[in-house]
């Protein structure tokens, strides 16, 4: 989709999901992206570091939550900035060799702010996993056409 700044409003809702993620994502997720650290696969490393389990990687959770946005968009290229900060650890139960999530991800969006100036739309997101927001001021710029 292309939007004009003339069609949108602060406060409108560019949409909503909810994200599956399973072990196997992780380790697909780390042979991507060259972060193999054992916290994101291994339960008992996980738990030996005072963690309560294995947790996803934070540039997965971030990479998942931004897709809301580029799909809004229609063009991955429109998203010109994105930042965060990250609160909690989404954590990942085993639930290997099912079809159910070892976690997930809801993901929602509005616009926070317009900029006629500079034609972009800022796009907030609540980003919750099992009842806690686990990433705080999550921002998205995006390009208008």
């Amino acid at each position: 989709m292309s939007f004009s700044i003339h069609e949108l409003s602060p406060g409108q809702e560019i949409g909503s999901r909810t994200i599956g993620v399973t072990r196997t994502d992780l380790v697909k997720y780390a042979g991507a992206s060259g972060d193999f650290n054992p916290i994101h696969w291994n339960e008992s490393f996980a738990t030996s570091v005072e963690l309560p389990g294995v947790i996803a990687h934070g540039m997965f959770t971030m990479g998942s939550t931004v897709q809301l946005v580029s799909d809004w968009a229609g063009n991955p290229g429109a998203v010109v900035d994105f930042q965060t900060r990250f609160t909690k650890p989404v954590l990942v139960t085993d639930t290997t060799g099912t079809d159910v999530p070892g976690a997930t991800i809801e993901v929602s969006g509005i616009i926070g702010k317009l900029d006629a100036e500079a034609n972009t739309a800022r796009i907030d997101l609540t980003v919750v996993s099992a009842g806690q927001k686990v990433l705080m001021k999550a921002q998205a710029i995006v390009k208008l056409s």
